[in-house]
């Protein structure tokens, strides 16, 4: 494959075993892929991108009431300035909110997954920010199911993994540049923590995905397509047949930089009790298991949110 594909989802029911082998082939070669076909409407993402616009458009001091000193990011706002790819000497040109599963407080995952905050100064904030949650988690659960079956495990084997997992949707401000000789970037090059990351409706160019060449290729979605890559967790999971793929947000020219620039990442989390264990499906003579110890979601979550500076 000489560029990322973008694949139709509906083909997963029309032509499962050929959409089958495209999807695990594109994960394959690049740990990123191009989704469309995927139901989500456009009057749905607009709107979640209205009401994330128009809080990050509040004034500082009303956007610090929303953030959780000691929290680690976990829900409701972070400041600009804060987090840090991993090995970054500067922080990323960002600032992001966060919602998190809404679930019974009186769940035995409610100590790591604390209640969301909502901004009540923006109208149908909460309403709408949740509304493209449950559908981006929908359409996830979908990518899994199909990337389960190229690997020979049942469609269903994510389903109880994940149907309690500590998910987040994160708008994310970057905010004009309004200097050439900053040596921040946007977001710096990184690897995401989670089982596969969903990208949707994201303003401007600036994604960049290395390649196995060691080339860094941009990759700019049409305006129906969300952008789904693998995360460190799938990759520990499948011991590596699944990579996940280093990328990073790039600084625009010019009078470009001048612009702000908004995307709304899906970070699909399982189950916070989930064991990360390879599976042997993913174990072979040449590929023998990198991971002798296994490790809980949350433990290895809670690790790389000290790694990047959200704890």
């Amino acid at each position: 494959m000489s560029q990322i594909p973008t694949l139709d989802i509906r083909c997963f029911d029309s032509d499962r075993e050929a959409f089958v082998a495209e999807l695990g082939a594109a994960y394959r070669e690049w740990g990123f892929c191009g989704i469309n076909g995927h139901g989500i409407s456009d009057e749905l993402i607009n709107g979640a991108y209205g009401v994330f616009k128009a809080f990050f458009a509040l004034p500082e001091e009303t956007k610090q009431q929303y953030h959780v000193a000691g929290g680690g990011g976990a829900r409701g706002y972070t400041p600009f300035g804060i987090e840090t790819a991993k090995g970054s000497k500067h922080f990323d040109l960002k600032e992001f909110w966060h919602i998190g599963r809404e679930i019974p407080r009186d769940s035995k995952y409610a100590d790591d997954m604390p209640p969301n905050l909502w901004p009540t100064e923006v109208d149908g904030f909460r309403e709408v920010g949740y509304g493209l949650y449950r559908a981006l988690d929908d359409l996830g659960s979908r990518v899994l199911s199909a990337l389960a079956l190229h690997i020979d495990l049942p469609e269903d084997y994510f389903a109880d993994k994940t149907n309690n997992g500590n998910s987040i949707l994160r708008p994310i401000h970057y905010p004009p540049i309004t200097t050439d000789d900053v040596p921040n970037v946007r977001a710096g090059a990184h690897e995401d923590i989670n089982l596969i990351t969903l990208l949707v409706g994201a303003s401007a160019a600036g994604l960049e995905v290395l390649s196995r060449r060691g080339e860094w290729i941009p990759f700019t979605a049409d305006a129906d397509t969300i952008v789904v890559n693998i995360g460190d967790m799938l990759q520990r999971l499948t011991n590596h047949v699944y990579p996940s793929t280093t990328h990073r947000v790039t600084n625009p020219p010019g009078d470009l930089a001048r612009q702000p620039r908004y995307s709304t990442p899906f970070f699909l989390h399982p189950n916070p009790d989930f064991l990360i264990d390879v599976l042997p499906q993913c174990v072979s003579e040449d590929n023998p298991s990198r991971y002798p110890e296994p490790i809980t979601a949350q433990g290895y979550l809670e690790e790389r949110l000290r790694e990047i500076k959200l704890k």
